[in-house]
């Protein structure tokens, strides 16, 4: 993967936050402020439902996109660690790729998850409860953080142990599996985030592919 990004240089960018960042940090707050007043609407309407919801409303399309702007009410974290998470780790990546290249890989992170947790919810039917939140994207981007910048030090919260971000990432990939196959990580879609990291491999190899030919 090193191959690829000594093939593409950084564009200079002496902003704080770069322009595609920016954009989606500022969508998120506002559907967030709206989540506020009319949250059963937009839940309805534009969280991911899985197919077939017996309890929900029926599937559509666009919410393999929409949900990906939606978070929690009920927990102000949801919703700052993944816009923490989305500014810490996809400044470099955005300048690396171009705002172009990034958003395209942002949002394909966040459709993969949802068709993976559409998948897995298909699978052990019963009442699915609805996807809500960025967290697909933002796992894509740290598969892209430790390819691109594999020992870039990351220190970990619990415990405060500086890494590698190649091994942060392995450890924190295996650990979301433990929780999804264990069924420990209750209300979190531990499927759909390993989903955004599948789906960001897959297209950064595709894009290695198309450089090389």
């Amino acid at each position: 993967m090193n191959q690829f990004a000594s093939q593409r240089r950084p564009v200079r960018d002496d902003s704080a936050i770069p322009n595609v960042i920016f954009v989606l940090l500022v969508l998120n707050g506002l559907v967030y402020a709206a989540q506020q007043f009319v949250p059963n609407l937009l839940l309805y309407y534009f969280a991911l439902w899985p197919i077939n919801s017996v309890t929900g409303p029926d599937f559509q399309p666009w919410q393999l996109l929409s949900y990906g702007f939606m978070h929690d009410t009920r927990s102000l974290m949801h919703i700052l660690f993944n816009m923490f998470a989305l500014w810490m780790f996809g400044r470099d990546i955005e300048r690396l790729l171009g705002s172009k290249s990034f958003l395209i890989y942002y949002l394909t992170c966040v459709v993969g998850a949802g068709i993976v947790q559409l998948i897995v919810a298909a699978l052990q039917g019963g009442d699915y409860p609805p996807t809500l939140g960025a967290s697909g994207g933002v796992f894509g981007l740290l598969l892209a953080f430790a390819m691109f910048f594999p020992n870039r030090t990351i220190m970990l919260l619990f415990p405060p142990i500086p890494l590698p971000a190649k091994y942060f990432v392995v450890l924190f990939g295996l650990f979301e599996l433990y929780l999804g196959v264990s069924g420990r990580g209750v209300g979190v879609a531990n499927f759909a985030h390993l989903g955004g990291m599948l789906f960001g491999f897959l297209l950064l190899q595709y894009w290695r592919t198309q450089r090389r030919r």
